[in-house]
């Protein structure tokens, strides 16, 4: 595969997020100004410009209109996606570390969570008006998870809210506000989670961790069903919606890392895991430090990468990859 090299942030990537169509990329970064590609060739569609702080998260609504981000600047912003006009700023007094869409757009969920302001990691629920001008920043809900959680996904049918972040994964009931299961503390994650997404058809949780390791569970009964062990910790995950390919991204800090170019490159490698058998099947090199970000396209032939380097890559895959022998 020759990725396409996308030179667009002057700071970390942080997540890359896929419309539903798969024919257009968003990149967040720490360099405050989310970005937009096209998918299938990389070029740059245009930027929203708005953040003071770093951008941590994004998604995208199911058509494509709506892009929200989540912030350092301690905030949560709606905007056009098309025109890149700021719709509505949501104002928190951490920071906000993720975002989702729930099923039908009508909601989002945002996790805040900061070293700074001492206050508790929360969970918070807006309301996403049909009508931007209706808009209002009012929580539909609000509730502290107990610990840390820096991650925020809606359940199957928006009936609860999955969280990551202290090592533990959480699921909560949407109208009690309480703990209905947690992840098993033996064979759970032994460091902070740094990344937490869902498969397509929405059964399984995959999340990645510091400890080395990504996990993936049953959705619904948060038992763990497989995990990929590396040698270096995970700060990006994601799953294939084609195949039974699940790839996982990170590395240590720079500052950490030794004088042999051969190891280090090792480190910031894709690496490709059989989900169900957990054996690594292939590894894509390119980036010059840590990957922060992975996301598959939505028809499962390409994914990008977005690494501590700047660089959105973007790999199509070759033919040859679709008829891997396990």
């Amino acid at each position: 595969m020759r990725p396409i090299l996308m030179k667009g942030h002057e700071r970390p990537l942080t997540y890359l997020k896929y419309n539903r169509e798969g024919d257009v990329l968003f990149s967040c970064a720490r360099d405050r100004t989310p970005a937009v590609w096209y998918a299938d060739t990389g070029k740059l569609l245009g930027t929203y410009n708005g953040h003071t702080g770093a951008v941590w998260c994004c998604d995208v609504s199911w058509d494509s209109k709506l892009l929200i981000t989540a912030s350092a600047d301690q905030t949560t912003k709606l905007w056009d996606v098309q025109a890149g006009a700021e719709l509505f700023t949501f104002q928190f007094k951490s920071t906000a570390k993720s975002v989702e869409f729930s099923v039908g757009d009508k909601l989002a969920v945002i996790a805040t969570d900061s070293f700074s302001t001492g206050l508790p990691s929360a969970i918070h629920v807006k309301h996403i008006a049909s009508d931007p001008s209706e808009q209002c920043g009012d929580s539909v809900i609000e509730f502290s998870p107990g610990g840390r959680s820096n991650r925020a996904v809606w359940g199957p049918l928006n009936r609860t809210i999955l969280t990551g972040g202290d090592g533990a994964v959480r699921v909560w009931d949407v109208e009690t506000m309480t703990l209905i299961n947690e992840s098993d503390k033996e064979t759970g994650h032994q460091k902070a989670v740094t990344s937490l997404i869902k498969s397509v058809d929405g059964s399984h949780l995959l999340t990645g961790s510091l400890d080395k390791s990504a996990k993936l569970w049953d959705i619904r009964s948060m038992k763990l069903v497989r995990t990929y062990k590396t040698d270096c910790p995970v700060n990006a995950v994601s799953l294939s919606p084609l195949l039974d390919h699940v790839v996982l991204g990170g590395g240590p800090e720079a500052s950490s890392v030794t004088n042999d170019s051969r190891a280090a490159a090792a480190m910031f490698e894709a690496k490709f895991f059989h989900k169900v058998l957990e054996e690594k099947i292939g590894t894509v090199k390119g980036h010059f430090g840590p990957i922060n970000a992975l996301a598959f396209n939505p028809d499962g032939k390409s994914f990008s990468s977005g690494g501590e380097d700047g660089y959105v890559r973007l790999h199509h895959f070759d033919q040859d990859y679709f008829n891997i022998a396990i």
